[in-house]
């Protein structure tokens, strides 16, 4: 069975948790986003499945909309904000070594959780 953790933001299931690798489906708000924040010990890879979202990497602003992708390398700061009104349904691919949610440093949060 598969997990769903809800979020202030919106939600996510976690289809795949492996040693190697976890695979999320991600579910994001009209006009909300996620916190700044970045990785030690894994890398993500983003793949667009529904609506438009504006992803912050480092100091780049990224638009994407469905069937478009962005890697996040570990330790890189990164967010995404939905920018459309329709829910932001994205797959999340993470790899690297440790895929704990105790893994994300928090820069920045709209929600009080830094």
């Amino acid at each position: 069975m598969n997990e769903t953790d809800h979020r202030p933001w919106g939600f996510y299931t976690v289809l795949s948790d492996e040693p190697d690798h976890k695979v999320k489906r991600i579910v994001v708000y009209p006009g909300k986003r996620l916190s700044l924040q970045r990785h030690r010990h894994r890398s993500e890879h983003w793949h667009m499945v529904n609506g438009k979202a504006l992803v912050t990497l480092n100091d780049k602003q990224i638009p994407l909309k469905k069937g478009e992708s962005v890697d996040i390398p570990a330790g890189a700061a990164h967010r995404i904000k939905n920018t459309g009104i329709d829910n932001l349904v994205f797959i999340e691919i993470q790899q690297g070594d440790y895929f704990g949610e105790d893994d994300i440093e928090r820069l920045e949060d709209d929600f009080g959780r830094v």
